[in-house]
């Protein structure tokens, strides 16, 4: 077996057991097994049309999560409802083809549909699927503890090195191999535009020490590497990563 092989094997192992855990947090009806549900979310991360929407990303979320919820604690800050949170990372891209707009309202449903069928209740189920629908803006509102955490834990990927970053760009790159190389590159950049001229890319205190300024350089550095200066609007399909 290659070490890829082992990886991938060791990183479904570990969402399995997560899954697991996670589930049970949340409320789940005990003795009802989820592990069907965990079959189904990690088939549909798998898919072949992913590259950078993978189970490597779920699993990135996962611990970027681990990482700014144990921040919050140690800050006494407002508690997120962390089984919820965990739980739309989950979801949040169980749905995605590249090509098509409605992925997280599509997400968000599927989530809608799960979750009562393991016994979650209601009012975390709502709570879901409005955390999976936040990714398409990443714009949680001030004092939404949950959506802050869910948001920065999926944008911490700009926060790489400079070989972590370009390893991301590379592969959202191949996941719209489909589209022609100009109107990516106008696309791109509109996106990373976008993301730069927002006052801040990080909601949560961890985020914003640690992430923010090597996400902004990132972005810039890829905006820059695309020519932006001679790019427009046109071409942009859905945001490319995010």
């Amino acid at each position: 077996m290659t070490s890829a092989m082992t990886s991938d094997t060791h990183r479904e192992q570990s969402l399995r057991a997560r899954w697991q855990a996670t589930t049970a947090a949340a409320g789940a009806t005990p003795g009802l097994d989820p592990a069907p549900y965990a079959d189904r979310l990690l088939t549909a991360w798998a898919e072949p049309q992913r590259r950078y929407h993978t189970t490597a990303h779920l699993a990135d979320v996962l611990a970027r999560i681990d990482v700014l919820a144990d921040a919050a604690a140690n800050r006494a800050e407002q508690a997120p409802d962390r089984p919820a949170v965990e739980l739309a990372a989950w979801f949040h891209d169980a749905v995605y083809r590249p090509d098509r707009s409605e992925n997280e309202e599509r997400s968000a449903a599927l989530a809608e549909r799960a979750l009562p069928e393991l016994g979650i209740d209601e009012a975390r189920t709502v709570e879901v699927a409005r955390l999976v629908r936040l990714t398409i803006t990443h714009d949680p509102a001030p004092g939404d503890a949950n959506g802050e955490l869910l948001c920065d834990a999926d944008l911490g990927v700009l926060a790489g090195t400079a070989q972590e970053y370009a390893a991301y760009a590379a592969a959202v790159r191949a996941e719209y191999g489909f589209v022609p190389d100009e109107a990516f590159r106008a696309g791109r950049a509109a996106v990373l535009r976008r993301l730069l001229e927002l006052p801040r890319l990080f909601r949560t205190a961890y985020g914003a020490a640690h992430w923010e300024a090597p996400a902004r350089a990132n972005l810039a550095a890829e905006l820059a590497d695309l020519g932006e200066a001679d790019l427009g609007e046109s071409g942009a399909t859905r945001p490319p990563g995010m």
